[in-house]
């Protein structure tokens, strides 16, 4: 039940609305489809398996539906964000040795910048924007090593307690 609750809000949820507005778009031929996936659907995490599948699946989707925008010569664009843990309360207890927790309103306002420069993707932090490379051209012994040891990402759900119920 949680695995289907995940997959249909972090993912099943944002195809169905674009297929809703996205024929309207498409008449106009302007528009602009904004996916919020996750950092964590960028590489694998110990103890989030199932959001980063889910958030995976959406960074795919939304690959997709940017290059179908594309080869339809389209003028509606799509932007993809893919930020960091993000202080909200949702990953309460979350430690992260080298990268900082996102502030949600800074976070807000990159995803509006984005937006507006048309901007395929935007990764948060920066260095978020290397994670394919790196898993590209490294061993995973060595991409292991990085960034779960140096980086100590593979380590930041440790401590996690999540928001607390009230």
């Amino acid at each position: 039940q949680d695995i289907r609750l995940t997959m249909d809000v972090n993912t099943v949820a944002p195809m169905v609305l674009t297929l809703q507005v996205l024929p309207d778009m498409l008449k106009r031929n302007r528009g602009h489809i904004c996916n919020i996936a996750s950092a964590g659907g960028m590489l694998g995490n110990p103890k989030m398996s199932v959001y980063a599948a889910s958030k995976w699946a959406a960074l795919g989707w939304s690959e997709s539906i940017r290059i179908e925008l594309k080869e339809m010569k389209s003028s509606v664009k799509s932007t993809t964000i893919a930020p960091y843990y993000i202080s909200t309360g949702m990953f309460d207890g979350v430690q992260s040795r080298l990268f900082p927790i996102l502030e949600p309103e800074k976070v807000a306002n990159k995803i509006i910048k984005a937006i507006e420069r048309d901007r395929n993707f935007k990764g948060m932090p920066f260095g978020f924007h290397f994670i394919r490379f790196l898993q590209g051209i490294l061993p995973f012994s060595w991409f292991d090593f990085i960034i779960g040891n140096v980086c100590g990402v593979y380590h930041t759900m440790d401590n996690f307690t999540g928001r607390k119920k009230s």
